[in-house]
């Protein structure tokens, strides 16, 4: 079968009483399974996504000479045992699938002394540096060589007082990594604090590390102490969450998300709440309701209002292609502000091509101003989040779209076509013939 795409009959509300309960956090999953290599004894880890994204990292951890296999009869639950671990050359063409392949530098440089690791690859989104990691993997004691390839080399990773030069996700988890397996206590400043860092930092307190901070941007990690096995359940994607609070604002319909971890939702539901979408969690569920405002908040004195994202506990940047579906559905005006990314607000031209006012001023902003009525088209998933918004504006539009490229949503999103035909909505997964 050649390449895939959405057929979504747009314009429904969702079934009453429609509820649904997030994956496992995509970016939890991902460091935690290279994590995973850091210690000889068995691991289990729940509630782990079923994606593309994690299969592809999988496939590179078993490369390693690891074992790792899907528990029978859960197929959310993953089994890794390393008790060895092989420095071997990675294959490329998973490692350019995926950005996660970096994740690996750490617990195989822990346990090898060395790693070989091809270019990454993962969204075209804007310039995502890796001198981060490099930075701080030098500061911990690794040699850092790069001509056709990633060389990295170890006599002994130390503990050491580092400070990244950005509040960088990923650089953050391969160097709590890697300072779990140094000898002697690191202090890692500047750190990114997302709950998906947060959760890495869990597991590897269930393996036996000795980390402070967790939550916070300054972690102390008491390194080289002996790690042993255990089990660990992924927590839920604080950024589908906010995928379907759009879907149920965009389309006018009641929805319960259940387990929403609404302990990581604030700033979600703040930036949701300028659009005039208000939600009220009962527990850890999250109700969306029907009926909203779905007016723009203006700022005081009457100016355009502004979403714009940061680095964590601020709006979360993976929230924002969505967010921007859902402000075309509410009435006044708002400016977004994309402060993490360059490239991600060029996917607007497809929304506008259904029929959305919204005017592009610069890589990093757009003015969005609605309510606009959308109408199907074919379009193309440019990359994860882009696709997902891609999604929702289909959902709420007015006749038939086709979204093509769904490859890039599938990296994201577990089933989401089984999942939303489950509360009511209309799509179909069919091969592109276009592309064969």
């Amino acid at each position: 079968m050649g390449a895939l795409q959405y057929i979504v009959e747009g314009g429904r509300s969702l079934k009453s009483g429609a509820a649904i309960q997030p994956s496992g956090n995509k970016n939890a999953a991902l460091p935690i399974i290279a994590a995973a290599l850091l210690t000889e004894h068995p691991v289990t880890l729940s509630n782990v996504p079923r994606i593309r994204d994690v299969e592809v990292l999988v496939q590179l951890v078993r490369s390693l000479g690891v074992h790792v296999d899907w528990k029978g009869g859960d197929q959310n639950t993953l089994e890794i045992h390393a008790k060895s671990v092989t420095a071997a050359q990675l294959d490329p063409e998973l490692c350019r699938r995926i950005r996660a392949s970096i994740l690996l530098v750490a617990p195989v440089l822990a346990r090898c002394g060395e790693i070989r690791l091809p270019p990454p690859g993962g969204d075209v989104i804007g310039r995502r540096r890796l001198d981060t990691h490099f930075l701080a993997l030098e500061a911990l004691g690794a040699k850092v060589e790069f001509m056709d390839m990633l060389h990295l080399s170890t006599k002994g990773l130390r503990g050491a007082d580092v400070f990244l030069d950005e509040p960088s996700v990923t650089a953050t988890e391969n160097a709590v990594t890697a300072a779990a397996a140094a000898k002697g206590t690191t202090i890692l400043r500047n750190a990114a604090c997302e709950p998906h860092v947060q959760d890495l930092c869990r597991f590897l307190v269930t393996l036996g590390a000795k980390i402070d901070g967790i939550g916070t941007n300054q972690l102390t990690i008491e390194g080289g102490r002996a790690l042993g096995g255990g089990t660990h359940r992924i927590g839920p994607d604080h950024i589908e969450v906010g995928s379907f609070i759009a879907v149920a604002a965009v389309t006018k319909s009641d929805l319960r998300i259940k387990n929403a971890g609404v302990e990581h939702l604030r700033s979600t539901l703040l930036g949701f709440e300028r659009l005039g979408i208000a939600c009220r969690a009962e527990g850890d569920d999250l109700v969306v309701p029907a009926q909203q405002k779905r007016e723009i908040e203006p700022d005081l004195g009457g100016h355009v209002p502004k979403i714009e994202d940061q680095p964590w506990p601020a709006f979360p940047a993976d929230t924002m292609s969505v967010a921007i579906v859902t402000a075309t559905q509410c009435s006044g005006m708002v400016m977004v502000h994309e402060k993490m990314f360059e490239s991600r607000l060029f996917f607007v031209d497809k929304l506008t091509a259904m029929g959305a006012r919204i005017v592009l001023c610069d890589p990093h902003r757009a003015i969005v101003s609605g309510p606009t009525k959308l109408r199907g088209a074919t379009v193309e998933s440019p990359d994860i989040r882009a696709g997902m918004a891609m999604l929702v504006a289909a959902l709420c539009a007015d006749g038939v779209s086709t979204i093509r490229n769904i490859g890039q949503i599938e990296r994201g999103y577990e089933r989401i076509d089984e999942r939303l035909n489950a509360l009511g909505a209309r799509i179909t997964r069919e091969e592109d013939r276009g592309t064969r």
